[in-house]
């Protein structure tokens, strides 16, 4: 975000107690992989600096974005212990000015926090008042790890909950600086906008269930493809195509805890939350899914090799992956297992330790296994010579390799399309 702005003509100030991050980014370096953000990072040379305090921050500053995390607790509620953190930091900071300033939470946090906890630490800290001087908004982003840059210059909406109108007013004009897509604005009460936020990732995470699902019946129907299933049901506007795709258990660091939290929030005011506890149990349920269909694939004590660790695509990040999961089942019923990934090898390996052999070769990976499972949809994945697959049986999550070009090299199974009829 700072990168961003920055490359659209704001001054910006980014505030982080990592000093490495700080020294990266005053270098002009990118402190995290991500696609474009070096190249935004030079854009940006001249507007875009970084500091470790907060009180310089604030003070070269007329508007400020908290973007820290807000982990799940065990019950599946997220705490807002860094949020109130920063906020204390920014609101001791502004007792030395008195300009207008405008403070904006996009980290993800319960309904109710904005006015029940995170306004009155504001205004306890800087000793002002929201609407007088000092606005708040509450705006997430819904951003996919991989596609960051994309997903904040062309956002499908802007989401924006508000302590005021002004307040709003402030924000949207910042928007609408920096967006290259002209997004509609959702503009609402606080309340409403923090509730909005975690429904999105579990209707989302609904959909991904249900053509889970539908892959599930597909893999035991004779005949059942679930691809040309959701074709159709995408071309019903009341549904459309987008997350209908059956594969692996969705993961990642927002789906599964937003849906959780989710739960928490409708059992906390006595409603019931029925749908994203289904979505949350047919995700747990893919990982029985796939021992099934390996167990019935692959001899015990045969090596098998996943391609693809991370959680989707274009990203080192293996929170909640499937494919971690997935080793560990196979680990544990004797399987020797060779890993490989583009680029989360080293989380994986420091997640999953001697459960699997690690190699950034897809050669090597392949080289001794019986059965290969096509875990994480890369791109390179669809480009496997077919005579590294030779005599393997090859299974298929994402359906991403031809049969006309593989079959004759290898037993090739796509999920959703009858492994298990």
């Amino acid at each position: 975000m700072a990168a961003i702005m920055a490359s659209k003509g704001h001054r910006v100030i980014g505030v982080d107690y990592n000093e490495t991050f700080v020294a990266d980014l005053k270098a002009g370096r990118a402190p995290v992989e991500e696609p474009d953000l070096q190249d935004l990072i030079h854009q940006a040379q001249g507007n875009l600096d970084a500091t470790t305090r907060y009180d310089d921050a604030i003070a070269r500053s007329t508007a400020t974005f908290i973007i820290v995390p807000t982990p799940s607790v065990e019950n599946g509620e997220f705490t807002n212990d860094y949020v109130i953190q920063t906020l204390e930091a920014i609101g001791q900071a502004l007792r030395n000015k008195t300009e207008d300033h405008l403070v904006v939470v996009t980290s993800t946090v319960m309904p109710g926090s904005s006015s029940q906890t995170l306004i009155p630490v504001l205004e306890q800290a800087s000793g002002r008042r929201i609407g007088e001087g000092l606005g708040y908004c509450y705006s997430p982003e819904f951003i996919a790890l991989g596609s960051v840059v994309h997903d904040l210059l062309n956002p499908d909406f802007i989401l924006m909950g508000e302590s005021d109108p002004a307040a709003g007013d402030w924000l949207e004009s910042i928007y609408k600086s920096v967006c290259d897509n002209d997004p509609p604005i959702a503009r609402m009460a606080l309340v409403n906008a923090e509730l909005t936020k975690i429904s999105v990732n579990a209707y989302v995470t609904m959909k991904i269930s249900f053509a889970n699902m539908l892959a599930d019946v597909c893999d035991r129907l004779p005949g059942a493809n679930v691809d040309e299933v959701t074709a159709g049901l995408g071309l019903d506007r009341r549904i459309g195509r987008h997350y209908l795709k059956g594969a692996m258990a969705f993961g990642g660091p927002c789906f599964p805890r937003d849906n959780r939290a989710f739960g928490v929030v409708a059992d906390r005011i006595g409603a019931r939350a029925d749908l994203p506890r289904s979505s949350d149990l047919l995700n747990q349920y893919q990982s029985q899914r796939m021992n099934d269909i390996v167990g019935r694939l692959a001899p015990s004590g045969c090596t098998v090799a996943v391609l693809g660790l991370s959680y989707k695509p274009h990203t080192y990040v293996i929170e909640e992956s499937a494919s971690l999961r997935l080793i560990e089942d196979l680990h544990g019923n004797g399987h020797k297992v060779m890993a490989h990934d583009p680029m989360a090898l080293d989380n994986a390996r420091e997640a999953l330790g001697d459960q699997a052999e690690y190699t950034a070769d897809i050669a090597d990976a392949l080289a001794e296994a019986s059965v290969v499972i096509l875990a994480t949809p890369w791109p390179q994945y669809r480009d496997i010579d077919p005579s590294l697959l030779a005599g393997k049986k090859v299974i298929d999550c994402w359906r991403m390799l031809d049969d006309s070009e593989y079959a004759g090299h290898c037993e090739l199974h796509h999920l959703g399309a009858g492994i298990l009829a």
